[in-house]
């Protein structure tokens, strides 16, 4: 197997909350009925006020001003509706992350960019932040714990922009965009999952300097086009 293509599928049939999240940004789906989107809507806020495991569907249903029984005809379990609730907002951010990128001029300014506001618009999310932050176990372990369906549905988003950056002649055709992506995702990953005592997440400045110094030079072709690459999946 090339280094750094996608593994074939495998066994596993699930998908992840950030599997639907991307593939509804890709295909523009809608948030549905009015009233399923005021229950997310209700939900952001009561998690956000009380967390996820102090929240019961009864508390979502009295914001929403709906019955219970309306909230349970749309999502049947609480953990149904969390799981909507952080699709939603994983969607958000791959919108909002499309609409950062535009504003800079190279590819190595969007890469930056996209770094920066990717752990931004993260950590500063109410209810995915908010998660990492008080309620680690509960989004980390949906993370780690779907055979790595989450780091390679945004291991293809982010691979999928650097080959549009490889169509336009932005970035090399040598350069393995997977196998960048990959990289890319997982360091951006671990900063989400474990804070930084070099680097501080709430400024800008730092973010972007770590991106322009060790994420960039990754869209220059290797250096040693012949050596021999080391073996995955074994």
């Amino acid at each position: 197997m090339k280094l750094g293509s996608p593994p074939s599928k495998g066994s596993g049939n699930g998908t992840s909350p950030l599997e639907r999240a991307y593939t509804d940004a890709v295909d523009q789906v809608g948030e549905g009925d009015d009233i399923r989107a005021r229950i997310l809507d209700a939900a952001v806020e009561q998690f956000g006020a009380l967390g996820v495991r102090r929240s019961t569907m009864d508390d979502v249903a009295r914001r929403a001003n709906v019955s219970r029984i309306t909230v349970y005809r749309r999502f049947a379990t609480k953990d149904a509706l969390v799981e909507q609730v952080i699709v939603r907002e994983y969607r958000r951010w791959f919108d909002r992350f499309l609409v950062d990128i535009r504003h800079a001029r190279t590819a190595a300014d969007r890469v930056v960019l996209g770094f920066v506001s990717s752990l931004r618009a993260i950590r500063e999310n109410p209810i995915i932040g908010g998660l990492l932050a008080a309620e680690p176990d509960m989004l980390l372990g949906s993370m780690i714990g779907d055979q790595g369906h989450t780091v390679a549905m945004v291991r293809r988003f982010v691979a999928d922009q650097l080959r549009r950056e490889q169509r336009a002649g932005h970035v090399a055709r040598e350069v393995d965009v997977d196998l960048v992506a990959e990289l890319m995702v997982r360091i951006s990953a671990s900063y989400l999952a474990l804070p930084s005592q070099v680097i501080d997440l709430d400024d800008d400045e730092q973010v972007a300097a770590l991106a322009r110094h060790f994420l960039v030079p990754m869209l220059e072709p290797p250096r040693d086009s012949g050596a021999d690459a080391p073996a995955t999946g074994r």
